[in-house]
């Protein structure tokens, strides 16, 4: 009778387990990620103010040229208003005039509001009183 004891598989060799790395390899890699990161965040940021740009441009455009087509409807307007007031009998250049004048009288109108408006603003009285707060207790030792 033979003796058949197991067979046991030979033994795996001895290895070293890799090295950890070490910390100066650690914050280079992390501050090589955190650098890849802020660049890839300012270029979405770039790509995002672009199309906003873009958009905000064309907005600015239409607004520029509604602007432009209400100072010909004023124009427009204020030759028809010196024509209807010609219809009166007076001579046309005395009905031009009136318009002129009219139009200073809003002007000065809305200036004087604007003016008394202004007048009213005052210091921003609790950012002052805030601030310097924060300086006394900035300020203070103990």
């Amino acid at each position: 009778m033979t003796d058949t004891a197991p067979v046991r598989p030979a033994p795996a060799p001895l290895t070293r387990p890799e090295e950890e790395p070490s910390i100066g390899k650690l914050v280079s890699d992390a501050s090589r990620d955190i650098s890849s990161l802020i660049q890839h965040e300012i270029a979405l940021a770039k790509s995002e103010v672009k199309v906003s740009v873009r958009a905000g441009g064309l907005g600015i455009g239409m607004f520029a040229a509604a602007a432009f087509l209400i100072l010909l409807g004023v124009i427009m307007f204020s030759v028809a208003l010196a024509y209807f007031i010609s219809m009166t009998g007076l001579h046309l250049a005395w009905c031009f005039l009136i318009v002129f004048l009219l139009y200073v009288a809003v002007a000065g109108a809305l200036g004087f509001v604007g003016y008394r408006s202004i007048r009213s603003v005052g210091p921003p009285e609790r950012a002052i009183h805030q601030a310097q707060e924060t300086k006394n207790t900035l300020l203070r030792k103990d």
